[in-house]
């Protein structure tokens, strides 16, 4: 692979967008190592964005997503209740009678999604195989006592939440989160986001590299919360836990999906209902009971600031220009996935390798101010012009 490969950057934007191109062509070249990126953004049933870069990567190609997975298992859970199956404030025990033990009687589904149930793992860690499996993780997860009183306070639920939301869905419904996953949104859309990778699409699937270590890398500081919520123990890499096929074939809820940018930015289009002109998946109401606040402050687990709707981060807060009612989920490697009724837009943004520090936070605020700039900049135009938004007859610019 030569040096030219791994900078040119490969796809189309909509003219307007030619600043997000730009600004995508400075995030590949910043990069310290050769990495797999993608970018897709979609509205009013368009893909206004479609561009990526990198060794061996294609628009087509899938990567390990890790905590973006959660967005898929929280627009389920949203589903169920807003179709009236699920109630956010009837115990976790009333759907599943075994988590009703240790002082887990009280807590509700409202506080599970919020990170406030202390349930973040158990005492003796799960193993890498056992990590892949949320049934087998739900089943050790309901008799362990939580970490905090359930309510005081919220800690990130990082590699569980999923399996705990997975079987109050399965007892709720007699169908697997991942059924409900494939049946209501994956498939219907044709999206590459999956909760579970097929053997045959295994070729398309990108290992997620280690972050290059910088001459200058933070050392965590001890931490027996986190140590719990992400079994360091049994799990010293991070990075490879979607590496190992047992979590792609099983498609862990809170961390072992697989995706394209395309499939991330297509699964929250359609939850706003900008993509293939179809009703949203989710309506206002919905999207604003689970994209307002619910906890903020200090996580006990990450140990800084942090703040949670129901499951998804509030994205508004931390982007801006995204308006008030944006709602997603980011990953570990720095992956990022959202939807903004403000902008009508589905994002995704995919790294095929760890990034350092809070450069994937930095790279996503380039882009989405890019994003944002191009949006507003082409509805003053339209309004200017006396057409609506963002025009569907232009053609896309190639590079």
């Amino acid at each position: 692979m030569t040096g030219e490969d791994t900078v040119t950057v490969h796809g189309e934007v909509r003219p307007g967008f030619e600043g997000v191109r730009e600004a995508f062509t400075q995030v590949v070249r910043d990069q310290p190592e050769p990495t797999g990126l993608q970018l897709a953004v979609h509205r009013d049933g368009e893909r206004l964005v479609d561009l990526w870069a990198g060794p061996g990567t294609r628009a087509s190609s899938l990567m390990g997503v890790f905590s973006v997975s959660k967005g898929a298992v929280y627009l389920v859970v949203a589903m169920l209740v807003q179709d009236g199956v699920l109630d956010l404030d009837r115990p976790v025990a009333f759907y599943w009678p075994e988590f009703g033990q240790a002082g887990k009687e009280r807590i509700t589904l409202r506080q599970l999604l919020a990170h406030q149930a202390g349930v973040i793992g158990v005492d003796e860690g799960f193993t890498v195989e056992e990590l892949a499996d949320d049934q087998v993780m739900a089943e050790r997860l309901a008799a362990q006592a939580p970490y905090w009183e359930p309510g005081t306070a919220f800690g990130y639920h990082g590699l569980v939440i999923g399996a705990l939301t997975g079987e109050v869905v399965h007892r709720a419904t007699g169908r697997s989160q991942r059924d409900w996953w494939e049946r209501r949104v994956r498939a219907p859309y044709g999206l590459d986001f999956h909760l579970g990778l097929p053997e045959e699409l295994e070729p398309r699937y990108l290992p997620v590299l280690p972050a290059v270590a910088g001459p200058e890398e933070a050392v965590e500081e001890e931490n027996h919360l986190r140590d719990i919520a992400f079994s360091t123990a049994h799990l010293p890499s991070l990075h490879a836990f979607p590496n190992h096929r047992l979590t792609r074939a099983l498609g862990q809820g809170a961390a072992g999906g697989v995706a394209s940018a395309r499939g991330m930015a297509g699964a929250y289009a359609a939850a706003i209902g900008v993509l293939d002109g179809r009703p949203p998946l989710l309506d206002p109401d919905t999207v604003k009971a689970f994209g307002r606040v619910h906890s903020e402050g200090i996580d006990r687990v990450g140990g800084g600031e942090n703040s949670f709707g129901l499951g998804f981060h509030p994205l508004g807060l931390r982007y801006r220009g995204l308006g008030p009612d944006a709602f997603g989920h980011g990953g570990a490697a720095g992956a990022l996935a959202f939807a903004s009724p403000r902008l009508g837009i589905g994002y995704g943004y995919n790294r095929s390798r760890f990034a350092l520090g809070d450069s994937a936070d930095r790279e996503n605020t380039l882009l989405i101010d890019e994003v944002v700039r191009a949006i507003d900049r082409t509805a003053a135009q339209g309004r200017s012009s006396g057409a609506r938004g963002v025009s569907g007859s232009g053609s896309m610019h190639r590079g």
